[in-house]
């Protein structure tokens, strides 16, 4: 019996994935998230940024956009992304 050890991917490469990353609302929050973008799509556009403040205005939900390239890119992205001080939740 064999076991693969990456089932096949959904996503179908290139493509464009969004990726909501959520956060205190603190100076220099988009420019984190946005920097980190740039480096894994460097044709990311910061103009199709989407925020959203939480109810109380506490939280600031940043959706990005970017053009997937594989697996593994999204991967470190999110890995880069769920390990970095200001970012609280990546989905």
């Amino acid at each position: 019996m064999s076991i693969s050890a990456d089932p096949p991917s959904l996503i179908k490469y290139p493509s464009r994935f969004p990726i909501k990353v959520m956060g205190a609302k603190v100076d220099g929050f988009v420019d984190a998230v946005t920097s980190i973008a740039k480096h894994f799509d460097p044709a990311f556009d910061v103009g199709s940024v989407e925020l959203r403040d939480s109810k109380a205005g506490n939280y600031l939900g940043i959706t990005i956009t970017i053009n997937a390239t594989s697996r593994e890119q999204l991967d470190e992205l999110y890995r880069t992304l769920s390990t970095h001080p200001m970012v609280k939740i990546v989905l």
